[in-house]
């Protein structure tokens, strides 16, 4: 028996015989070729083969992960599309006279090496999606099978080095029960796909395909991060219990489906979920979800060619916002750049990308395209609940510029005789630690606040959440954090207003108890957190907690919260 811990990215316990999934071995010799125009047919033969393959993995992704993660294999589909890859390759076929093989493997290099030297985190992900890609494309080049998860038809753990997204896509869940590679994190594709299909995983083991072969039985712990090898009898048996135990408590949070969110002492807070399509809001009502408090519209313009339309967002708006009858939806305007941008939008090159023009300040910038966000949005304002937040709010002036833009288009669709619901809060993304600081000032202009907590961290602390040497600083148990959301709950409760959060610390279950001390109203997360977060929330004491928070705010490292939360709600 071994036993190997990594991190635990996806909840539950899987109990199968290994499956090692290996790229094929794609070496090959570098050759001089006479006949240049072949080698580039054989090329395009190769290009092509694999965007069929991508196209029906596009849609594989589509009808079992939804929208959002079937964009990522648009994102691939453009780049084997892409003249700035595809003409360097033919270039080098022609004027060096080699093989199809040795061209796409230089300038396929060039450009992951590029990209991974990037500072920005969202570049250094695509040097991942070019090698995923070009491999793709070698493969066919050597004609040897590239993996096909898609083909297992019998119950396995996956056992990879890493799962690209491509691999992630065509699991099938009714035979692969869990999955566990060398490296990776709780933020990677595979990592939230994988919560997305309910398979337990564990990522970053570093030692995984080196421990374990075909046919071994293996544990998947997903709940503590562990990896057991052929278990004793005991440790099986152990790990079985776990297992059921685990499908017990599924049952309890399926029973708390259609219940209110109400704390032991009877306090209601709203449980909602962030999405990125229209396809998610059937996993929203699936888990209980009572709100959707983050809708992402930027996954309307990723992956595209070209902006959408305003009555393509029209569409899109109105699904959702049907979807959820009476119940609320937030709706995030455009949040792009930073590590997340448009083929088609020449944005211009920053040294620092996340402070630069990204979110409210690029559509200020652009107002063309932020005009048509809006009136989409407002026209779809009368199908259900809408809400609408500015992200990266910096100033009362954006605040106050980017509402005047709301308002402006809202009146010029009424002079057109357009319907438009007189009822739309109106509120704001914190962030940014300034805005934070003086929220008592924005709580007297916004509707609402929800707290982002991914980058509020990231800026507070001065640490790239994507950069593995600082990522001992993304603490979101640090007293300067707590602090901060403490003062944007109690500035927006002071003007009868409500505040929200919707980055990764809302579905944490030591973060939970806190928040809830600190009288946080509104908790979006991934979908299939809410039952239970729903779950944990039953068990506790609003006003106990409350009781703890002077103490909390007042201690001096994350390590003290963490403990005395742990402590004190016996985690």
């Amino acid at each position: 028996m071994n036993k190997l811990q990594g991190i635990a990215a996806s909840n539950g316990v899987a109990i199968s015989k290994a499956y090692t999934l290996e790229t094929p071995d794609l070496s090959f010799e570098t050759k001089k070729v006479e006949d240049t125009n072949r080698e580039i047919q054989r090329l395009q033969d190769a290009l092509n083969l694999s965007k069929s393959e991508l196209e029906k993995i596009k849609e594989h992704a589509r009808q079992s992960l939804g929208d959002e993660h079937a964009e990522i294999f648009s994102a691939h589909l453009l780049v084997l599309s892409d003249p700035e890859l595809i003409t360097p390759i033919e270039d080098k076929i022609k004027t060096d006279k080699v093989n199809a093989e040795a061209a796409l493997d230089e300038v396929a290099n060039m450009f992951i090496n590029m990209f991974e030297q990037m500072d920005n985190a969202y570049m250094r992900e695509r040097a991942a999606d070019i090698k995923d890609v070009t491999e793709r494309v070698m493969a066919h080049l050597l004609d040897v099978s590239f993996p096909d998860p898609a083909l297992i038809s019998e119950e396995v753990i996956i056992i990879a080095e890493d799962l690209t997204p491509s691999d992630t896509a065509q699991l099938n869940k009714q035979f692969v029960k869990g999955f566990t590679t060398n490296i990776g994190g709780r933020t990677s594709h595979s990592a939230i796909m994988a919560r997305s299909l309910e398979i337990p995983a564990v990522v970053g083991t570093k030692t995984i395909t080196k421990e374990v072969k075909d046919g071994d039985l293996v544990i998947v712990d997903g709940i503590d991060g562990e990896i057991i090898l052929n278990p004793s009898e005991d440790v099986l048996k152990q790990y079985q219990e776990k297992q059921a135990e685990f499908a017990k408590q599924k049952e309890i949070w399926a029973k708390l489906k259609d219940e209110p969110t109400l704390s032991k002492d009877g306090q209601h807070v709203e449980l909602g979920a962030n999405i990125g399509t229209p396809n998610d809001v059937e996993g929203v009502i699936n888990n209980g979800g009572e709100a959707v408090g983050l809708y992402r519209t930027e996954f309307l313009y990723m992956g595209n060619s070209d902006f959408p339309t305003e009555d393509e967002q029209f569409e899109a708006y109105k699904s959702v916002l049907e979807q959820m009858g009476d119940k609320p939806v937030v709706v995030r305007t455009l949040d792009i750049g930073g590590d997340k941008e448009l083929s088609y939008l020449d944005l211009p090159e920053e040294m620092n990308p996340f402070l630069g023009v990204r979110a409210i300040r690029l559509c200020l910038e652009r107002k063309d395209i932020f005009r048509t966000q809006l009136r989409a949005l407002l026209r779809a304002s009368t199908f259900g609940n809408l809400k609408i937040m500015f992200p990266m709010i910096a100033t009362l002036n954006e605040f106050r510029e980017a509402k005047a833009l709301l308002l402006e288009e809202k009146d010029n669709l009424k002079r057109e005789g357009i319907q438009v619901s007189d009822d739309i809060e109106v509120g704001i993304m914190v962030e940014i630690p300034s805005t934070a600081v003086i929220a008592r000032q924005f709580a007297k202009e916004v509707d609402f606040f929800s707290i982002g907590t991914n980058d509020l961290i990231q800026y507070t602390m001065a640490a790239d959440r994507m950069n593995e040497s600082v990522s001992y600083l993304y603490q979101p148990y640090h007293p300067a954090i707590l602090n901060l959301v403490n003062n944007v709950i109690e500035a927006a409760h002071a003007e009868g207003k409500w505040a929200g959060m919707c980055g990764e610390m809302a579905g944490d279950p030591i973060a939970i108890p806190i928040l809830l001390g600190l009288g946080l109203d509104e908790f979006s997360m991934s979908a299939t957190s809410i039952l239970p977060a729903r779950t944990q929330i039953k068990a506790l004491s609003k006003e106990e907690l409350a009781s703890y928070k002077d103490k909390l705010l007042s201690m001096s490292t994350a390590e003290e919260v963490e403990a005395f939360i742990r402590e004190k709600t016996n985690q």
